[in-house]
């Protein structure tokens, strides 16, 4: 399945690029792919290409500050997770919008699956589907991992940041670089994502959230040293009109010895995994129904 260069202007002036993986015939909806932080939106493509070969046009982009939209200087960029959302992901909604001309289905991975509460365009979305979604507050973080990953994403990175002007991801070996605005927005993040801001801001994010009603089902793995049971949970609050399902998978259920936070998207899922994710994305069904939590 090619992929099909595209690109798209945010309502404050960022082109985004991204690509289009298309059927060859349609079948279903568009399905927008939410990257996680500090991954490229090329790490998708497998999986784009899978949906496109049951039949959903899928749509994978960068973020503004990764990849293909990385801008040709990034130090001192101010670029946040929160622009992700409300500029990004409501762009890459209304592009699917144009092309297709059906309201989108959205599959967003960890801070991906967050972000679409911000967009002013989320109530257009048909069905959301989460993997490991939540956004770094670390004492959700699994028990065993809290200090180190606190030491390293809590205190390392914002160090790093503020020294540098952004965050050199790549040259640590850890992810990709990233905009100043996103890196401190994750080392500071509190129990409420909300809670920073002023209002007339904070209630229309809240309000935001809270009018997307499109089914969510959201995934997570027990060895997901992120997205805990309370961690999805946390995110999944926010958008308390829509139904929501909340599942847990064990890594014997797909396979796999180990999985954690970043293999789902690998195609030595397809079989299971991938082919799992087609029957809620086509049918609203929930393939683990034995593993659904409160």
């Amino acid at each position: 399945m090619d992929a099909i260069p595209t690109q798209f202007t945010c309502a404050d002036g960022v082109t985004l690029k991204g690509h289009w993986f298309r059927p060859p015939g349609k079948s279903g909806p568009p399905v927008i792919v939410n990257a996680a932080t500090g991954v490229k939106a090329a790490y998708y493509h497998r999986y784009a290409a899978f949906l496109a070969g049951h039949g959903f046009p899928a749509l994978t982009y960068d973020y503004r500050g990764i990849g293909l939209s990385r801008p040709a200087k990034l130090r001192g960029c101010g670029f946040t997770w929160r622009q992700w959302g409300e500029q990004d992901m409501e762009a890459a909604l209304r592009h699917a919008l144009e092309s297709e001309g059906e309201n989108p289905m959205v599959v967003g991975h960890s801070i991906g699956g967050f972000l679409p509460g911000y967009a002013a365009s989320a109530t257009r979305i048909s069905r959301l589907l989460t993997v490991g979604a939540q956004y770094a507050y670390w004492p959700d973080y699994r028990r065993g991992d809290r200090l180190p990953f606190f030491l390293k994403w809590h205190v390392a990175m914002p160090a790093l940041t503020l020294a540098l002007g952004y965050f050199p991801g790549r040259r640590l070996g850890w992810l990709e670089d990233l905009p100043a605005g996103v890196a401190l927005e994750w080392s500071c993040r509190g129990a409420r994502m909300e809670a920073r801001l002023k209002e007339p801001q904070r209630s229309d994010i809240l309000a935001r959230f809270a009018a997307v009603r499109a089914p969510m089902l959201a995934l997570s793995v027990s060895d997901d040293p992120f997205a805990t049971e309370s961690a999805v949970s946390r995110a999944l609050d926010y958008y308390r009109s829509a139904d929501r399902l909340k599942v847990m998978l064990q890594p014997a259920d797909l396979g796999a010895d180990k999985v954690g936070h970043f293999d789902l998207f690998h195609s030595r899922h397809a079989e299971r995994f991938w082919t799992g994710t087609l029957l809620w994305l086509r049918d609203g069904i929930n393939p683990w129904p034995e593993r659904i939590f409160l």
